[in-house]
């Protein structure tokens, strides 16, 4: 059986690509690039300086933001990866997930490093070491700028938290995991020198030795608070927790019109500011499944839409 001109037009204008990835996606994979580069090169010169110096402290801090390369350069592969698999067909809604699954683990790996912190902050509170503070203080400084010029590649122009999209009345967010995981890692280094250089310095010059383990519990407290937040955020995009509500009622609103009445509604995340749903409903004389999913598709954030209507 031979399908005629008209179906063969319905499927052409019907099909569509699942490419749903942000719209910062690129740029976003480009400066996680550079700060990887940053941090590797900040992470071999602390090596490298402590074993020409014997410094344990410049060892460990290198050995500490070894994690941190490791963590930014997933963050950077899963772009990568996103991109590379877009038009994969294996990936039912496209790789948009793919920057939720690297942030959830980066999360994770920032959630170990606060409790490491926390613990060798408490062992050294209760029993102090000897620190060389004026050895200890420039390369903190040092570190300091490295994470500062980082954090700002990766959390300038706004990108961070969110992109706003202006649909009718409301505004959404295009919430990127992944690049906020990559921005909490150099935030969690950068605060981590400041407070370990406000320490040394009053211990080099007030002689309180017990600052350097009671700032890194602050700083362990203050990274753990940030591990928290974006294993909350990633985990529910992962598991297709309900969407924004408010992008809830828009889709009722565009739908209960006349005697139509939704009778199951599905929204979930497919990837940065982007959303899928399925939309059951029930009326004495349903339209065509077209004419509801036009109006739902005036809010742009919806790239993937499906409606099931049923006669009352």
């Amino acid at each position: 059986m031979t399908r005629g001109p008209d179906l063969a037009r319905s499927v052409e204008a019907l099909a569509h690509d699942h490419n749903f990835l942000g719209a910062a996606h690129d740029d976003n994979a480009r400066r996680t690039r550079i700060v990887v580069v940053l941090t590797f090169a900040m992470m071999i010169g602390e090596i490298a300086a402590g074993y020409l110096t014997g410094s344990m402290a410049l060892l460990a801090d290198g050995f500490h933001m070894a994690t941190h390369a490791g963590a930014l350069g997933v963050a950077a592969f899963a772009y990568s990866y996103a991109r590379r698999h877009a038009g994969d067909r294996r990936f039912t809604f496209g790789t948009g997930k793919v920057g939720e699954l690297a942030g959830f683990a980066s999360a994770f790996v920032l959630a170990i490093i606060a409790l490491g912190i926390g613990v060798e902050s408490v062992r050294r509170l209760l029993a102090p070491t000897d620190i060389a503070y004026a050895e200890a203080i420039w390369i903190a400084v040092l570190g300091l700028i490295v994470n500062l010029i980082s954090a700002w590649l990766l959390g300038g122009d706004h990108h961070l938290d969110h992109h706003d999209h202006h649909g009718h009345g409301h505004a959404h967010h295009e919430h990127d995991n992944n690049l906020r995981s990559a921005y909490f890692h150099v935030l969690a280094d950068a605060l981590t020198s400041m407070l370990a250089i406000v320490a040394l310095l009053a211990g080099l010059y007030l002689g309180w030795r017990w600052m350097d383990a009671a700032m890194g519990i602050v700083g362990a407290a203050v990274i753990a608070r940030w591990s928290w937040g974006l294993l909350r955020d990633s985990s529910a995009v992962l598991v297709d927790a309900a969407a924004d509500p408010s992008l809830e009622e828009e889709i009722r609103k565009a739908v209960e019109d006349g005697d139509a009445r939704i009778t199951d509604l599905h929204i979930w995340r497919v990837g940065p500011g982007k959303f899928a749903a399925i939309v059951a409903l029930v009326a004495e004389r349903p339209l065509p499944p077209d004419d509801y999913a036009r109006r739902v598709r005036v809010h742009d954030e919806l790239v993937h839409v499906t409606i099931e209507p049923h006669p009352a």
